[in-house]
């Protein structure tokens, strides 16, 4: 091998390996929002080993097995069955034209629509909100706290965590114990749930830092949630801050 071809192939060998040490580098960092990470990530390696030696085929099978049709009507009821506890949240959070037109959604979609199989409110007019207890206590001013990724559920804040639990409890089917139907209603859920998120897979496959990925994303959406869609711009960083003042200072004006 001609030694200037040798050095090329050396020089590109250390750059890679000091790229994936600086990536190592980065993910290894503590997240001042995430000061339980170390557990985190054990939780999430327990949940992740959990979804793809069982979640995940189930939801594959559901997906290739099912019509599209029967999928968009699941989600469709399920969707209904949280419509009253979005309406309570709206009005907690000093909505009350959104909280009346979750009302009339529920109520339309709950006769009309084959008990919410069918989405017939929003081809009335009628917007679909996203309201739940995490985001009422964001607008109250309840701090996020530490991200929690949580045995079976995933990610979560702990303002958020109590949203979790009580999204379960306050679903109509959790309370009617008719042999098996409750339970099926809430496996039926998870699994079409899971089926819907399937597209992004290919995504995180991607990613060099699963964990960190689905961290931030959760954070970010959940601030663009509270905040109705125009979170606040977040403070810039004191070093990055002086770093700017240091450049400007020491720039030579153009002739």
């Amino acid at each position: 091998m001609p030694a200037a071809e040798y050095r090329r192939l050396r020089t590109a060998a250390l750059a890679t390996l000091g790229l994936a040490l600086a990536g190592c580098a980065t993910t290894a960092e503590r997240d001042p929002a995430d000061p339980l990470q170390p557990m985190n990530r054990g939780i999430y390696r327990f949940n992740d080993s959990i979804d793809r030696a069982a979640l995940k085929p189930v939801a594959v099978a559901y997906r290739d097995h099912t019509p599209s049709w029967f999928r968009t009507g699941v989600g469709n009821f399920y969707q209904n069955l949280s419509t009253p506890g979005t309406a309570v949240n709206n009005l907690l959070q000093g909505k009350p034209v959104a909280a009346a037109q979750d009302t009339l959604r529920f109520i339309i979609n709950t006769t009309l629509g084959w008990g919410g199989v069918l989405d017939v409110a929003s081809g009335a007019g009628l917007p679909q909100h996203d309201e739940d207890l995490g985001q009422t206590l964001g607008k109250w001013g309840v701090p996020a706290g530490p991200y929690l990724m949580v045995p079976f559920l995933g990610p979560s804040t702990l303002r958020d965590f109590p949203t979790r639990v009580a999204t379960t409890v306050l679903e109509p089917l959790y309370w009617f114990d008719t042999g098996n139907a409750r339970w099926g209603s809430l496996a039926l859920s998870v699994v079409n749930t899971r089926a819907s998120l399937l597209p992004l897979d290919e995504t995180l496959d991607g990613v060099y830092d699963k964990y960190g990925f689905i961290r931030n994303a959760y954070l970010q959406r959940r601030q663009f949630l509270v905040h109705d869609g125009n979170p606040p711009e977040e403070p810039l960083d004191d070093e990055f801050l002086d770093e700017a003042t240091d450049d400007e200072d020491g720039a030579v004006p153009p002739p």
